[in-house]
């Protein structure tokens, strides 16, 4: 990211962040939180001597499983497998999927980024876009979710699923959509500019 776009995010000038870069002023605390903040990094990211390789574990009996929200009754349930990863860029998941009575249709979302699904055991139907496909027990399938999406269990059984959703990088175009959809702002993005002390020390 090039000064001037920085400075867009952070309200500070380019002047004063080639400044900072080239060590001839000292931040504040505020300021490194602004900068921080766009490249979604806490402060601590400035103070460490050294960096540290990502490595964590998370045990079966420690994750909590969660039903799907916004739909009554939910069509599945989901544990998080990387909810204690920091800064991390992607979102991987267990899922699993109910059969689902005559009447009940999927509700279909959509979110930046890409996706990405394996089937670890039972069928599955996905719908994307204008897409419809058949899932069996070894089948993945990679898209763009910003396309509109649903799951559906397709067997008397629970389905079982692997899902990774990565996050899509800042200044990459969004993947296609269909004309029917809207897309939403992006938990996380960059803040809006910001006024404030950029020649304080």
């Amino acid at each position: 990211m090039g000064l001037v776009d920085l400075g867009k995010h952070t309200g500070l000038s380019a002047s004063f962040l080639s400044q900072l870069e080239t060590g001839r002023v000292v931040p504040t605390l505020r300021n490194l939180a602004r900068i921080a903040m766009v490249f979604s990094k806490d402060l601590s990211y400035f103070f460490e001597s050294e960096p540290t390789a990502m490595f964590r574990v998370h045990r079966q009996k420690d994750r909590v499983r969660l039903p799907q929200t916004g739909v009554e009754p939910p069509t599945y349930t989901f544990e998080s497998l990387g909810y204690m990863v920091p800064d991390r860029h992607m979102d991987p998941y267990f899922a699993e999927f109910m059969p689902l009575a005559a009447n009940v249709e999927p509700k279909a979302h959509m979110h930046h980024g890409f996706e990405f699904l394996y089937v670890l055991n039972g069928e599955l139907e996905l719908h994307h876009g204008e897409h419809q496909c058949k899932l069996e027990t070894g089948d993945a399938v990679y898209f763009d979710a910003g396309t509109p999406h649903s799951y559906q269990c397709a067997g008397r059984r629970p389905a079982g699923a692997i899902i990774v959703t990565m996050h899509q990088a800042l200044g990459l175009p969004l993947p296609l959509r269909t004309p029917a959809a809207t897309p939403r702002t992006p938990a996380g993005g960059a803040p809006k500019a910001i006024g404030g002390d950029e020649g304080a020390v």
